[in-house]
């Protein structure tokens, strides 16, 4: 073996935190767009907004199913316990993503009548998904009960206040992400009003994520202690400071694509706070990530799967945004 067994689970818990948030940044940006579709009524500024996402939005949910594969595989409990805890919400929006994905594949053939029908779909698609990401993230956080590898709860936890107010926040988090990549991808007046719901959510987003902060401090203190104690806290706190002012910034420069990169930035400090507040538990409140390990040898066999997969994945989905760069206009 090429590397220390006690590294394994780390590296294991480090791989699956890596497909999470790039499938947060990546398809929750296309989620954004299809929930901002509803504030839109012109059939060509909705045509636009489709045909942004519609060359790669299937490759960026190539992550969500390397995830949760890769769960499965190297955190076997983890998986049973979590998806008998969230059986309704996992399956709700997997039908939900099946629905915007049919949305998406065949808005652009389809009659006037059932474009409309179509859009209807795209929309409900996109938002029941992102709210059950929301809720599937809230019930996590704050607890999913188990004992002996086993989920010991009624099921219904994902309904408490908390998960349901991580669902609302993640909803206004991938509109914002929506809003940005329209800045960047569309031009005139579409654009325009992406550049004004991008200002209004970016706030709306920024009070969100403390509400979260402060709720899950106060109401468990290892997550709070956690996060005072670690050295890396206050740099996530200036560099997170750095990159709200830099998105208020941006909208004055001609490098458009820096407002969605600043939320990016918002995201991925966001995350890496959550990972710094869970540290070393892999599902609260008491399992760690070496207790949930499978065995050494599937880690290696796994990782050395991630090794070659991960990276085929990003050259994908690389290739895809460089191949439809630019602006997107009536004519693309």
């Amino acid at each position: 073996m090429f590397m220390s067994e006690a590294l394994l689970p780390d590296l294991a818990a480090a791989a699956i935190a890596f497909t999470i948030i790039l499938y947060v940044i990546l398809d929750g940006t296309d989620l954004g767009v299809g929930i901002l579709l509803a504030t839109r009524d012109d059939p060509d500024e909705k045509k636009l907004m489709v045909n942004s996402i519609l060359p790669i939005w299937d490759g960026n949910e190539t992550w969500l199913v390397l995830g949760g594969g890769g769960l499965l595989a190297l955190f076997p409990v983890v998986y049973s316990v979590l998806f008998s805890a969230l059986y309704i919400p996992v399956i709700t929006m997997l039908l939900a993503l099946i629905a915007r994905a049919v949305a998406l594949e065949f808005r652009a053939d389809a009659s006037a009548q059932m474009k409309r029908w179509l859009d209807i779909s795209l929309v409900a698609g996109s938002l029941i998904a992102t709210l059950c990401q929301g809720l599937i993230m809230g019930c996590f956080v704050q607890r999913v009960e188990h004992e002996e590898g086993r989920f010991s709860g009624h099921g219904w936890e994902w309904l408490g206040a908390f998960p349901l107010t991580c669902g609302m926040v993640l909803i206004i988090g991938y509109a914002l992400l929506g809003s940005c990549w329209l800045v960047w991808r569309t031009e005139g007046r579409l654009q325009t009003a992406a550049k004004g719901q991008a200002r209004t959510l970016g706030w709306l987003t920024l009070l969100g994520m403390t509400a979260i902060l402060l709720w899950t401090s106060l109401s468990n203190p290892t997550y709070r202690d956690h996060l005072l104690g670690s050295s890396l806290s206050l740099p996530l706190l200036v560099l997170h400071g750095v990159l709200v002012a830099g998105f208020y910034w941006a909208f004055s420069s001609r490098l458009e694509f820096l407002p969605l990169f600043a939320v990016l930035g918002w995201f991925g400090v966001a995350f890496v706070a959550a990972i710094i507040a869970l540290y070393p538990l892999i599902l609260p409140p008491s399992l760690t990530i070496g207790q949930a390990s499978s065995p050494a040898s599937s880690q290696a066999f796994m990782l050395a799967g991630f090794a070659v997969l991960v990276p085929v994945t990003l050259v994908y989905n690389t290739w895809g945004f460089w191949v439809f760069r630019g602006k997107v206009t009536a004519g693309k």
